[in-house]
């Protein structure tokens, strides 16, 4: 808070100084720059330094070597790949030739086992069973050879899947004619397998063939693994065509067909077509001899006359020919083949003898630069680190406070550093002996006076005589400290604390010398109104006049003290009798009483005071305090303006009060206390709106107590705040047990009405006890309605956020006795609350001026939004004048008075839902 510095609501805080604080004169005495720090923070040696700055770009090289070196292992594999793929096309190439030869022989069985056939070629029985002889034979051998080519795959290679499952196939294929005996079916099954078998084994070579086309080698080992696809392609047709014309030449002609053959032929000229796209000259000129050879250009010529219209049919010597012719040419392109295989293998070895060089030499040059930098940073090191450390060392005998001699060594930016602190260990030692002059409280020494060399030097000189400055600072702030900590910032008397120090030495040198102390509880009247009315500054110097007022009127050796607000107490060591205190509180309220003038306006305040008296050592501070305080409420209640002396009655007052509150604690624990309802009713409808929870003390041996003859003794102390939560959680656990007997009467079904003392919603727990009395309870909180004094509202600004806090939460506010306090009508538009409850004084006069302020209060609550209750209802008259005037709600004995919990229950059972 911060809005006046008298008080009452506002408060000050202590200047923070500590940054500001000078050495005390004992740290000066322990200065000595021989005492080295206690725990000296070790750095991290300069070789390590050295090596990281070594290390850091062999890292990057190692790094850098490290990447090239997979790179060439990358292309190792790469080329390693490509020619195991290379190779396993030039297997399975081998292996479909031979299973395409295998089929020719198969075919010529059939066209031997086939009478037709035979009279068509003219053949005898004898030359037919001659060529059955031969074909049988060649069965045999090509079975071999195909046999041969398949287990020649090895186990690891990209073509030993394909391999294995074209053995199978061939197994299965020649189960049918193992007896001798075979059918034209038979005959059908086996020609296409054998086609099958050779169709999968070129799907295999040709995945084998792009597999090694996608690795990532040199363009050219890829143009060398271009070539044997094109030549395995040209040997693929060239080995299918033959097989297929002959086909045509027996019965298989129905199942296979003639176009299959024309697709054939068409597919080797489009193969051999490709082979013009050759990288390698040398298989070119391969090629070229290829196509040379006489069986080449006789199987062309051959196969060509046969696809025009009405050629004629081949005779058998023919087709022996042509299968002679085919066999040289298959083993024309097998060795083409086997040539550009060779090509590739050979392009591929050499990338991988490229890449293992390049491997080898990266790590060869990656070794050297390691050992090399290794060496460097071991060069350096001694280089550079051994004088360092001679260095080193002496700064460290230096830094523990031993002023040895510095050698001046070592390569030229070390001797520097040497130099420069064989300078500074000179300095220290004239810095040593200074700090001894002023360790020993020598301030005037003439070594002080001289001045050191270099700006170090004056720096430290200038820093020695700031010590000298500070320590007399520190002493003057130690004594401002002091002061604050115990003075009223405003008025400069002493604050509470002080009050009471003071009043404790006064009664300790009371007791040893046997004279009596008086207090004087000042407490002024008309503050407030000042305050509000002509604002917190000139509050504030009001206060500042009374205190010089009270200064004045006192002997040299009494003491005058502010405790806070507008309460000031008066220390009077030795006092002669209560009638001296009384004269001199006489004079006090005559000072006090006298106008002011503040800024050109003129305002007054008066003065109560309190007088107790110690004469004995059984009377601590607090205790006599507690005396004057009551004797001032006395005076007070008496008037004002005057003076009474705390006496046996008051003593009885406090002594009663006191037995009072532990009656009322026991009475708490024990259950005593109890709750009545006072019913809220709506003015224009009689409704019943809600109860006002009121407490009642069964006290053993007194019978019921009223509220008016407990609760000023409970708010004395933080009694008040025990049964203000026991009031909260009985008020809502009854109205959740009526919720749940009868349910609810309607919507905006009847609250209940909570008294909270100014003490309590000043408690900054005050929040949570409402909130835990809701949720033990169940209660909503648009149920519960707390009501407080305006005086609360208006004096203290924290009761004012608490209750804006609950506000928040849903509770409602009511202003209890509105119109009693200082609040006026135009205030009631900025204040968190919901209800206003015009106190039962005005409800009950039959002045006219009451009446009309009571409908002034309606009409600008209504105008503000505000519910308005009528409090004291006990005439018939009275609540017409209320109807009149548009009041909202309205209790008092008129319409009920309060009830017990039961008799409440049953008004609430008895409304119309």
């Amino acid at each position: 808070m911060d809005r006046n510095e008298n008080g009452l609501t506002r408060r000050r805080g202590t200047a923070q100084l500590d940054s500001a604080r000078a050495p005390a004169p004992s740290d000066v005495l322990d200065m000595r720059l021989s005492s080295p720090p206690s725990h000296p923070r070790r750095g991290v040696p300069l070789t390590v330094h050295l090596t990281a700055l070594v290390l850091v770009p062999v890292v990057g090289v190692l790094v850098m070597v490290g990447v090239l070196v997979h790179a060439a292992v990358g292309d190792s594999r790469a080329a390693v790949s490509a020619e195991r793929s290379v190779r396993a096309v030039a297997q399975l190439e081998t292996a479909r030739s031979s299973v395409e030869q295998e089929v020719i022989p198969v075919l010529t069985l059939a066209v031997l086992s086939s009478p037709d056939t035979l009279a068509q070629l003219g053949l005898s029985g004898g030359f037919a069973d001659m060529a059955r002889t031969q074909a049988d034979a060649a069965v045999e051998t090509t079975r071999q050879a195909t046999d041969d080519a398949v287990a020649a795959v090895p186990a690891g290679s990209p073509a030993a899947a394909a391999a294995a499952a074209a053995a199978t196939e061939l197994a299965d294929l020649r189960a049918p004619g193992a007896d001798g005996e075979i059918s034209f079916a038979d005959v059908v099954d086996t020609y296409t397998g054998y086609l099958q078998v050779s169709a999968d084994l070129a799907a295999a070579q040709r995945l084998a063939g792009a597999g090694a086309g996608n690795q990532d080698v040199s363009a050219g080992t890829r143009a060398a693994v271009a070539d044997v696809g094109l030549v395995a392609r040209a040997s693929q047709a060239a080995s299918r065509e033959i097989p297929l014309f002959l086909s045509t030449m027996t019965e298989l002609d129905e199942a296979v067909g003639v176009d299959s053959w024309v697709t054939a032929r068409a597919d080797f000229r489009s193969a051999t077509a490709s082979l013009t796209q050759l990288s390698d000259r040398g298989l070119t000129e391969d090629w070229t001899a290829v196509q040379a050879l006489p069986a080449v250009q006789a199987i062309d010529a051959t196969l060509d006359a046969q696809l025009r219209p009405g050629a004629t049919p081949l005779g058998a010597l023919q087709m022996f020919g042509l299968v002679t012719q085919n066999a040289e040419r298959a083993a024309a392109f097998s060795q083409l083949l086997e040539s550009a295989v060779q090509d590739a293998v050979t392009a591929a070895a050499a990338d991988r003898a490229s890449a293992d060089s390049a491997r080898d030499t990266t790590l060869q040059v990656g070794l050297a630069l390691l050992v090399l930098s290794c060496g460097a940073l071991v060069w350096v090191g001694r280089l550079v680190t051994r004088s360092l450390g001679r260095l080193a060392d002496r700064a460290q005998e230096v830094s523990r406070g031993s002023l040895v001699d510095v050698e001046v060594t070592g390569p030229r930016e070390v001797r520097t550093v040497g130099a420069a602190l064989h300078a500074s260990v000179a300095s220290l030692r004239r810095i040593q002996d200074q700090a001894g002059a002023v360790a020993a409280g020598d301030l005037d020494h003439a070594l002080l006076a001289e001045p050191l060399p270099g700006p170090l030097g004056e720096v430290v000189h200038a820093s020695v005589q700031q010590i000298v400055t500070s320590v007399r600072e520190r002493e003057e702030l130690q004594s401002k400290l002091a002061h604050q900590a115990a003075h009223d910032p405003l008025t400069e008397l002493p604050n509470r604390a002080q009050a009471r120090r003071l009043t404790t030495s006064a009664l300790h040198r009371a007791q040893r010398s046997g004279s009596a102390i008086g207090l004087l509880f000042i407490d002024l009247d008309g503050f407030k109104a000042v305050n509000d009315g002509f604002g917190h500054a000139a509050g504030d110097e009001v206060l500042r006049t009374v205190a010089d007022r009270l200064l004045r009127e006192l002997r040299s050796g009494d003491v005058v003290c502010r405790l806070g607000g507008d309460e000031f107490v008066v220390l009077v060591e030795p006092a002669e009798d209560e009638e001296a205190l009384l004269e001199l509180s006489a004079r006090l309220i005559e000072a006090v009483s006298a106008p002011i003038r503040v800024e050109g306006a003129t305002m007054a305040v008066g003065a109560s005071i309190g007088i107790a008296v110690s004469r004995d050592a059984g009377t601590d501070s607090d205790a006599l305090l507690a005396q004057a305080d009551a004797a001032v409420y006395r005076a007070k209640a008496h008037g004002r303006g005057r003076a009474e002396l705390f006496d046996e009655a008051l003593r009885a007052q406090l002594v009663a009060r006191a037995g009072l509150q532990a009656a009322i604690a026991a009475g708490l624990a024990a259950g005593e206390m109890r709750l009545q309802y006072q019913p809220v009713h709506d003015v224009a409808t009689g409704a019943l709106t809600g109860y006002e929870a009121l407490i009642r003390w069964d006290r053993p041996g007194h019978g019921t107590v009223q509220p008016d003859d407990f609760i000023a003794a409970a708010e004395a102390s933080r009694l008040i705040c025990q049964l203000d939560r026991w009031v909260l959680h009985e008020a809502t656990r009854q109205l959740a047990e009526w919720r749940t007997t009868s349910g609810p009467v309607r919507p905006g079904e009847p609250t209940v009405a909570v008294n909270i003392s100014g003490r309590h919603l000043s408690d900054s727990r005050v929040v949570t006890d409402v909130v835990d009395a809701l949720t033990a309870s169940g209660v909503p909180a648009g149920l519960l309605v707390v009501e407080v004094t305006e005086t609360v509202l208006v004096d203290d600004p924290a009761a004012y956020a608490h209750l804006a806090a609950l506000r928040d939460l849903g509770v409602s506010i009511a202003i209890d006795d509105f119109g009693t306090g200082y609040t006026s009508i135009g205030q009631l538009r900025h204040m968190p609350v919901d209800t206003v409850k015009i106190d039962r004084s005005f409800i009950a006069s039959d002045e006219a001026s009451h009446r009309t302020l009571v409908a002034l209060m309606i009409q600008s609550a209504h105008a503000f939004g505000l519910t308005v209750i009528a409090e004291g209802v006990e005439e018939a008259d009275q609540l017409a004048r209320l109807q009149a005037d548009s009041c909202d709600l309205a209790q008092g004995y008129l319409l009920a008075r309060p009830m017990t919990p039961a008799q409440a229950l049953a008004l609430r059972a008895a409304q119309p839902v």
